[in-house]
């Protein structure tokens, strides 16, 4: 009797690759772990350097990517934690997130840090759900 895999990892070409030793990433059980992405460009690789909504734009454009070679959507995320630079950015970063989680948003975290990779503004990470919900009790 083969055993499946405990944990598979995720790799989407349209997003960004890690830019240290981890996996964009890893499926494990029901769930996807999404690693925390930032404003990279996947076709150059270069920071996208625009306003905090251009940033969160993206980095929304990367989780969505890396979701669909599983295909997920972001409609799939149970759960996303918002690290911000300036926490006075929140409601800007609302504004583009709302439009991408329209209908039952998932669970969410933001917290302001001092520091991100690359100098950017925003990351998030993500936890989405694979499994089908069943309609029994």
């Amino acid at each position: 009797m083969a055993q499946d895999k405990i944990k598979e990892v995720i790799f989407s070409k349209n997003a960004p690759a890690a830019i240290g030793p981890y996996s964009q990433g890893i499926k494990a059980g029901d769930f996807i772990f999404v690693s925390g992405q930032i404003p990279i460009d996947p076709a150059t690789g270069s920071i996208i350097q625009g306003c905090i909504e251009e940033q969160t734009e993206q980095v929304l454009k990367n989780l969505r990517e890396i979701l669909a070679v599983s295909g997920l959507t972001l409609a799939d995320i149970v759960k996303t934690t918002l690290y911000l630079k300036d926490l006075s950015d929140f409601e800007r970063v609302n504004n583009i997130y709302k439009r991408y989680f329209v209908e039952t948003p998932p669970a969410r975290s933001t917290v302001e840090v001092s520091g991100l990779p690359k100098d950017v503004q925003i990351e998030i990470d993500a936890i989405a759900f694979v499994g089908k919900v069943s309609s029994e009790q």
